[in-house]
């Protein structure tokens, strides 16, 4: 308030009135008074204060950022509407979230491109998709698999292409569920059965020696020989092969004086399921596809790829009950689908058709992707033409 008075003073001393204008001491009472507040307010609201701590920390970090170019966009700007700083506020809230995940996945893209859908590289570039595997199939799928980057296979690249390149390779395809008991079915013989199912589908369609045209011995050895009208059958057909008795109805064979494996690895890709049978047996379920990739025995480069779909049910049943040979699988149910191979060869191998092949009868059945997983086998029909190997 001392302060205060001096500058009064001082304003009263340096300010002369005119002639016109009255003193001090003829002014009224009430209009002096006035003038006193107005200008004690005037004086409080010029005098300077002193910064709080908070202030002067904000301006010295204020001021560090912009000597160092940091300062955001628009900082020195008035405040936005309400209705404007509300959506922003949620966008940034949306981008918080997702920043963390969109971050994670841009990294690890750039550490490996091969996860990015299609083949953003090209098709001999970085985006190769063989570096990134299908993980096993748990369920049907729902639609066929994505289109491919066309390519042409060669001996060292076999499955250029193919949907198969990212599939697993043979065995490994082969991926039994989890072993459970199933009403009185316990969980090991559960488990002898989706083991017992995967030797018979290796045994007869990925063994090199079945594949390769011999008999094949790993997957006959599975099933039971007190099924013998099913083993007879079998037999007839390694033996004497004809339209009726087919052995490629089970067995995946080419004949090696015609056709050669290309390298020992055979695309892989299906599932299992299983559940109970009847009295105290275990049915197992199997639906896979295997992809072959061939070449000409007579060494001419060109390769092909044939395509086999084996949907087939087996059971385990309980040796207590029934008259079976224990370990062994009765075959209760088993249908194929082949593409690209001749439909009027009946000699108990496969025939591919290499795109250099002179063309022949034109079938007339419809159009099939044999990669296709989503859709059932087809019923038997005509000879039909796949829409792509």
């Amino acid at each position: 308030m001392e302060a205060l008075t001096t500058r009064l003073d001082l304003w009263l001393v340096s300010e002369k009135p005119s002639d016109d204008q009255p003193s001090a001491s003829e002014l009224p009472d009430d209009v002096w008074e006035q003038f006193t507040r107005d200008t004690e307010r005037d004086i409080r609201a010029s005098a300077p204060k002193e910064p709080s701590a908070r202030a002067r920390m904000v301006t010295e970090r204020l001021r560090r950022q912009e000597e160092r170019g940091e300062l955001p966009p628009g900082w020195r700007t008035g405040p936005d509407p309400l209705g404007t700083n509300r959506r922003a506020g949620r966008r940034r809230k949306l981008w918080a979230v997702l920043g963390v995940p969109v971050a994670a996945a841009v990294v690890l893209v750039a550490l490996k491109p091969s996860l990015l859908p299609g083949d953003p590289f090209g098709p001999d570039g970085p985006g190769d998709t063989a570096a990134s595997p299908l993980p096993a199939e748990t369920a049907a799928p729902t639609a066929p698999p994505g289109g491919s980057t066309p390519r042409t296979p060669t001996l060292d690249e076999p499955f250029a292409g193919s949907p198969a390149l990212r599939w697993a390779d043979g065995a490994a395809g082969i991926v039994p569920p989890e072993a459970k008991a199933v009403g009185p079915v316990s969980k090991e013989r559960v488990a002898q059965a989706l083991e017992l199912t995967k030797r018979l589908l290796v045994g007869a369609n990925l063994d090199p020696r079945t594949v390769r045209g011999a008999r094949p011995e790993a997957a006959l050895a599975v099933l039971d020989p007190r099924q013998p009208k099913l083993l007879d059958d079998f037999d007839t057909a390694l033996r004497s092969p004809s339209e009726r008795n087919d052995p490629l109805t089970m067995f995946s064979r080419f004949d090696p004086d015609e056709i050669r494996p290309v390298g020992d690895v055979v695309k892989t890709r299906g599932r299992m399921t299983f559940e109970q049978g009847a009295g105290a047996g275990v049915v197992v379920h199997a639906d896979y596809t295997f992809v072959y990739p061939v070449t000409r025995a007579d060494g001419r480069p060109e390769v092909a790829r044939t395509i086999v779909r084996r949907v087939i049910d087996v059971e385990l049943p309980d040796p207590t009950r029934y008259r079976v040979t224990p370990g062994r699988l009765s075959v209760k149910k088993y249908d194929e689908e082949i593409g690209n191979s001749a439909c009027d060869v009946h000699d108990g191998y496969l025939h591919p058709r290499f795109p250099s092949d002179d063309p022949g009868r034109e079938p007339t059945g419809p159009a099939i992707d044999p990669y296709d997983r989503s859709r059932g086998i087809d019923d038997g029909g005509p000879c039909g033409t796949v829409t792509r190997t």
